[in-house]
């Protein structure tokens, strides 16, 4: 009778892993769902290099326009961290309006839970996020956000999260560069991920980099992504 039992354990084994990889496959399909609900996490930017020097001094709606803050001066790593990146995050609460998750994917309404990605941000107190080199624009890989994914900690979220991952801000060129990505929490499973790329617009730091976020989420067509 053993050689019976260990094939049913055989059996079922191959059963569970079968059904494993069949929910991934539909909590993918359930992304293209309207009715299947998205938890927005914010943006993250563990993978994020700014290339030039980051200072109050941006360039507005005309290129010729330059905005100043008083006292002038270079925006620091700590300031970066602390202080912008909260702000970027802050956004999609504060301007849920404009920043409308919701709509750019097809949902009635979405769930917030951005202290996900704002906590992330605050424990980078050890990455360098500037760099001269142009070349360091756009080096990530789905593979690295993939990764960043199995190793983030969702706090007590689950089902489907929706984020950013911010891999490059290019002062030179203005373009900002970002992963749109949709994941399966409890797994830590990416199910789609997406790279697109803007340039920045608006006056102030903030305002400046705020853009291609909203550009992202503007011009966002899941049904081109299927």
């Amino acid at each position: 009778m053993k050689p019976i039992t260990n094939f049913k354990w055989l059996l079922a084994l191959i059963f569970i892993a079968a059904n494993s990889q069949y929910l991934i496959a539909q909590s993918k399909a359930d992304v293209f769902n309207k009715k299947v609900p998205v938890t927005w996490l914010g943006v993250d930017y563990s993978l994020t290099t700014f290339i030039g020097t980051p200072s109050y001094t941006t360039l507005a709606f005309s290129p010729w326009t330059v905005v100043k803050k008083t006292g002038e001066g270079v925006i620091t790593k700590d300031e970066f961290r602390d202080s912008f990146l909260v702000q970027w995050n802050q956004l999609f609460i504060d301007e849920s309006k404009k920043y409308n998750v919701a709509k750019a994917i097809g949902r009635s309404s979405v769930s917030y839970a951005i202290d996900v990605c704002i906590n992330a941000n605050k424990k980078l107190a050890q990455k360098e996020f500037f760099s001269n080199d142009p070349n360091d624009f756009h080096k990530k890989t789905e593979a690295d956000i993939v990764n960043a994914v199995k190793n983030y900690d969702f706090q007590k979220n689950d089902g489907i999260g929706m984020m950013y991952f911010i891999e490059g801000m290019n002062r030179g060129t203005g373009e900002e560069g970002l992963w749109v990505t949709f994941v399966d929490i409890k797994s830590k499973t990416v199910l789609l991920t997406k790279y697109e790329s803007s340039k920045g617009q608006g006056s102030g730091f903030r305002n400046y980099w705020a853009k291609p976020l909203y550009v992202a989420l503007k011009e966002m067509d899941l049904n081109k992504w299927k």
